[in-house]
C-alpha cells in the first residue's frame, strides 16, 4: 500500500489524515496539502504503517512550525524524539 491523503476542514482547522506508508517521495504532495490548509493544521497519523527517516525529520519540522502531529504508532513518536535530540546535540 502506498500513501493516501484525506483532508477535512472545520473552521480554521484542517485535519490531514494520512493512510498507509509515507516515504520521502510523498513529501512534495504532503507539503502542498499543508500549504493549502487552514491556518491551523493537524496531521493525523492514526492509519500510518511505515515511515522512513526523511519523513520522521519532516514530521519533526512540522511540529517545530506549529503543526500538530497526532496519533500513529508509538515508534514514530519515539523516532521523532530521537531525531530531535540528535539534531540538538543531546
Amino acid at each position: 500500500m502506498t500513501l493516501k491523503i484525506e483532508r477535512e476542514s472545520e473552521g480554521a482547522t484542517t485535519t490531514i489524515r494520512l493512510i498507509g506508508q509515507i516515504q520521502a517521495e510523498h513529501l512534495i504532495a504532503l507539503r502542498e496539502e499543508i500549504e493549502s490548509s487552514a491556518p491551523e493544521t493537524v496531521l493525523d497519523l492514526d492509519e500510518i504503517t511505515l515511515v522512513d527517516v526523511t519523513v520522521v525529520r519532516f514530521l519533526g519540522d512540522c511540529e517545530a512550525r506549529g503543526i500538530r502531529v497526532l496519533n500513529g504508532p508509538p515508534y514514530i513518536r519515539e523516532w521523532m524524539v530521537r531525531e530531535r535530540n540528535a539534531a540538538g546535540g543531546e
